[in-house]
C-alpha cells in the first residue's frame, strides 16, 4: 500500500499546472535561469547517473543534464517524463534505489517541503556512489526571499504553506550532521523580492543575505575532489 501523501505533495498535485505555469512568466525565467547558473558549474564533471529528488515537472533535471528524478507527486512526474527524465514516484525519505547508485544528487528547494529532511540526506548518502556529490539549492531563511516566502506561507501560499525554511547556517548544520562536508558553493539573488527579479552575477561562496544558496557537498569518508 502506498504511503499517504504529505500536504505538500498533495499541494503539487493538485496545483502541478498552476506550479508549472509560473516558470513561463518573466520573473519565473530570470530567477529559473539565475538557479540554474548557481547550481550548473557544481553538477560539471560528476559521474553518471545523476538523481534529482523532488523532480517536480522536471525543469531543472533537463536543464542541468540529470537522468532521474523522484517525486511523491504524480503529476509533476508526468511533465517531467515528456521533458525526457526518467521518473519514478516515491518518498526521498525511503529511495527506492540500491546503495551506491548515483554519482551526483541534486536538491533543489526540495529540504524545506521534506517532512523528514534529515531523513532524506540519511538516505541520499546511501544511494551516492564513493566520492558522489550532493548539490543542494536552497533559499535561507535569513534572506529577504526567504522571509518573503515565509510571510506569503502564513498568508496561505498554496506552495509555501507548506515549507519550512531554515537559515544558512542551520541548513549546513543539517548538512554536516548527515556526514556531509562542503566542497564549494555560489549564491545569487541579492536583489529585493518584488515584481520583476533581473540579472544580477552569481558570486563564489556561501554568501550571507543570498535569496539562493547552492552547495555542493560530499560524505565526509570521500576524498576531495
Amino acid at each position: 500500500m502506498r504511503t499517504k501523501a504529505s500536504p505538500a505533495a498533495e499541494a503539487f498535485e493538485d496545483l502541478a499546472d498552476r506550479y508549472e505555469a509560473w516558470y513561463d512568466t518573466t520573473p519565473g525565467r530570470v530567477l529559473f535561469d539565475l538557479e540554474l547558473a548557481a547550481l550548473r558549474p557544481l553538477l560539471a564533471g560528476t559521474a553518471r547517473p545523476r538523481l534529482e529528488v523532488g523532480v517536480g515537472s522536471g525543469r531543472f533535471a533537463a536543464a542541468l543534464g540529470i537522468e532521474v528524478g523522484l517525486d511523491p507527486a504524480e503529476a509533476p512526474l508526468r511533465l517531467a517524463k515528456a521533458r525526457g527524465v526518467r521518473v519514478v514516484r516515491g518518498a526521498g525519505e525511503q529511495l527506492p534505489f540500491g546503495d551506491n547508485t548515483f554519482g551526483a544528487v541534486a536538491l533543489v528547494v526540495t529540504l524545506c517541503f521534506a517532512e523528514n529532511p534529515a531523513g532524506v540526506l540519511t538516505e541520499v548518502s546511501r544511494v551516492l556512489g564513493a566520492g558522489g556529490r550532493l548539490v543542494v539549492g536552497l533559499v535561507p531563511l535569513d534572506s529577504a526571499w526567504g522571509r518573503s516566502y515565509e510571510e506569503k506561507g502564513r498568508e496561505g501560499h498554496p506552495f509555501y504553506r507548506h515549507a519550512r525554511f531554515q537559515t544558512l547556517v542551520e541548513y549546513r548544520r543539517m548538512l554536516a550532521t548527515a556526514g556531509f562536508r562542503l566542497v564549494e558553493a555560489r549564491s545569487t539573488l541579492f536583489q529585493a523580492p518584488g515584481d520583476g527579479p533581473v540579472v544580477e552575477p552569481v558570486r563564489g561562496g556561501a554568501v550571507a543575505g543570498a535569496g539562493f544558496v547552492a552547495l555542493a557537498v560530499q560524505r565526509e569518508e570521500a576524498g576531495a575532489c
